[in-house]
C-alpha cells in the first residue's frame, strides 16, 4: 500500500512555465482538481511531500493551503531528501508513490514503489516510470495519479466518503 506521495512542482503540480511580471514577480498555475485530490489523500490519513528543485513563496503558500505535511524546496538531490523523510516516517521506499517530469527526478523515481510522469514528461523519465499519465503537468496529472493510487490501495469508498457522506 502506498502511504506517502511525493510531488515535484514545476511540470507536475504546475505546467512548468515560469512567468515573471515586469517587476520580476513570479506566478504559477495550479490545478484545483490536483488540490482536492491532495487534500482528500491527507484526510484519508496518508502523507504528502513536495520535493522541488526551485524555491518559491508561491509553492510554500500552496502547500500550506493544501495541508501538505512535508515541504522541501531548493533540493538538488531529491533521492537523499526522500530517504531521510521515509526513515523519519518509518516507512519503506516501496510504500511511496512519486511523480516527476525531468532528469532531476530520475534517481528518486527509480527508488519508489510507484512512479509516475505527466504525459509531457521528458522521454528518459517516460522510459523509467511505472506509469505515464494521460494528463500534462499542471492539468490534472497529480489528481490522475492519486485516483490510480486510491484504486490500487482499494480505498475508493473512503476517498468518496470524505466528500459525499451526509
Amino acid at each position: 500500500m502506498i502511504k506517502l506521495i511525493v510531488l515535484d512542482v514545476d511540470g507536475c503540480l504546475s505546467d512548468g512555465k515560469l512567468i515573471y511580471s515586469a517587476d520580476f514577480i513570479e506566478s504559477k498555475n495550479f490545478n484545483v482538481k490536483d488540490g482536492l485530490g491532495i487534500t482528500t489523500w491527507i484526510k484519508m490519513g496518508h502523507q504528502v511531500a513536495i520535493i522541488t528543485g526551485r524555491s518559491s513563496k508561491i509553492v510554500e503558500k500552496r502547500a500550506t493551503e493544501l495541508g501538505v505535511q512535508h515541504l522541501f524546496q531548493g533540493i538538488r538531490d531529491k533521492q537523499k531528501v526522500l530517504k531521510e523523510l521515509i526513515q523519519s516516517l518509518d516507512i519503506e521506499f516501496y510504500e511511496v508513490g512519486a511523480i516527476g517530469d525531468d532528469l532531476n527526478d530520475y534517481k528518486m523515481l527509480n527508488r519508489v514503489g510507484r512512479s509516475f510522469t505527466p504525459k509531457d514528461g521528458v522521454e528518459d523519465i517516460k522510459k523509467l516510470v511505472n506509469t505515464v499519465l494521460s494528463k500534462n503537468g499542471g492539468n490534472g496529472a497529480v489528481r490522475e495519479m492519486i485516483d490510480m493510487l486510491v484504486d490500487e490501495n482499494d480505498q475508493k469508498k473512503l476517498f468518496l466518503s470524505i466528500w459525499t457522506k451526509e
